[in-house]
């Protein structure tokens, strides 16, 4: 048995942030971790001399994001070089016509959102968009890079509250490696430890774990809708309200497949191209990110997870077959396979990041409000503004851990 004033359900960027924020109190403070890393959907991985995100990669919004300054100071390397998908030059297979039109349509469809939101009522970004339009199956493959689903699953008034400034910058070393790196090192974080069930019906909350019974005065929980929904950790007394914020709040999927280039120099440095532009089932390619020897491929939603039910190669496969469009069949020969994701396989994600469901917008406050001074409530899914960010998770954590110091008093 041990007993703590607060418990941290996650050590991903809400679990570290809730930590790194009780870190100086006068509170006996463990985190608790599933897997046996920590860092939750932000896993830097290092092959063949590079260091590759598996999961989030983008310093959205850098211009104010606050987790810039912090990964800088640890003495990574911020990496300002713009996106390809900032500059429609960039997308190598497009005609200048084409990404006229194209972002001409994405505009339009960015205006029509903008003032659907003004009105009263919500209704799912698909129903704004233009019925047999040329660019309407490539818009959707946009959102399911961008939301994890297509159009039809996407509140619009949800999808219209993100706040993005559109600086998206790197951490050259990772951002996984520069989230992991600002776990403080004063409180405990115990790994392979996931938590089962948490009851909040007794003087102190119980927690179950592998390793036995956590008591504690207060818990952070920073676990994904999808973990929540599924009941992977169960809640007891049932919250039915959490229950349904987390089920109006499903993860959509982005997953990537890495490939190798043998002879890089033949694509340009941080250009990019579609697989396909008349389908949604198509992927997003960034070549020679960083000017590394690499293809990254993206995948989203619903194809994402058809991929994924194909098996573990299906994805790399789709990848090659589609760049061998687009490229010609001798590029067969010039990649290999370096890595690959399954983020709705990994049982302590099942998906990627959060959106409401049309009509569920509001379902975000009700999932980050506490319960009985007691249970506090963080991560992406949790923020108003920033949802589906690591940053979006740090500042929910901050937040909610400041909920706990009033809470408890210190």
């Amino acid at each position: 048995m041990t007993e703590v004033d607060v418990a941290i359900i996650g050590a991903g960027a809400a679990g570290l942030a809730a930590a790194a924020t009780l870190a100086s109190s006068p509170l006996n403070v463990v985190v608790l971790e599933a897997q046996g890393r920590i860092g939750g959907r932000a896993h830097t991985v290092p092959l063949a001399g590079l260091s590759l995100d598996l999961g989030c990669e983008w310093l959205h919004s850098a211009d104010h994001n606050p987790l810039v300054d912090r990964i800088a100071a640890s003495g990574l390397t911020i990496d300002k070089t713009p996106p390809p998908w900032a500059h429609p030059e960039a997308t190598a297979n497009f005609t200048a016509e084409e990404r006229q039109a194209y972002g001409l349509a994405f505009a339009a469809l960015d205006e029509r959102v903008e003032a659907a939101a003004r009105e009263a009522g919500d209704r799912p970004v698909s129903a704004l968009l233009e019925p047999g339009d040329r660019w309407t199956p490539l818009l959707n493959a946009f959102s399911a890079y961008y939301n994890g689903e297509a159009f039809d699953q996407v509140s619009v008034q949800d999808y219209a509250a993100y706040d993005d400034s559109e600086q998206n910058w790197r951490v050259a070393e990772g951002y996984g490696a520069g989230i992991v790196g600002l776990a403080p090192a004063g409180v405990r974080i115990l790994s392979d430890c996931p938590v089962s069930l948490l009851r909040h019906d007794g003087p102190r909350l119980s927690l179950e774990t592998p390793r036995g019974v956590v008591q504690a005065r207060a818990a952070i929980v920073c676990v994904s809708t999808a973990v929540l929904a599924a009941g992977a950790l169960r809640i007891l007394p049932e919250l039915p309200a959490k229950l349904a914020a987390a089920e109006g709040l499903p993860l959509g999927l982005a997953d990537k497949v890495f490939l190798s280039l043998h002879e890089p120099e033949a694509f340009a440095v941080e250009s990019m191209v579609f697989g396909a532009t008349d389908r949604t089932a198509t992927g997003s390619y960034h070549m020679r990110p960083l000017g590394r020897p690499i293809i990254e491929a993206f995948f989203g939603g619903a194809h994402a997870r058809a991929l994924e039910a194909e098996g573990p190669g299906a994805s790399a496969a789709f990848a090659i077959e589609e760049l061998v469009g687009v490229f010609g069949s001798g590029l067969r020969d010039r990649v290999s396979v370096l890595a690959k994701t399954a983020w709705a396989s990994d049982p302590w994600a099942r998906g990627s990041y959060s959106h409401a469901l049309p009509g569920r917008a509001g379902e975000r406050a009700v999932l980050a409000a506490p319960v009985d001074g007691r249970l506090f409530f963080a991560g992406e899914a949790c923020s108003a503004h920033s949802f589906s960010t690591a940053h979006g998770a740090w500042e929910t954590g901050e937040r909610a851990a400041r909920e706990v110091l009033a809470a408890l008093g210190s």
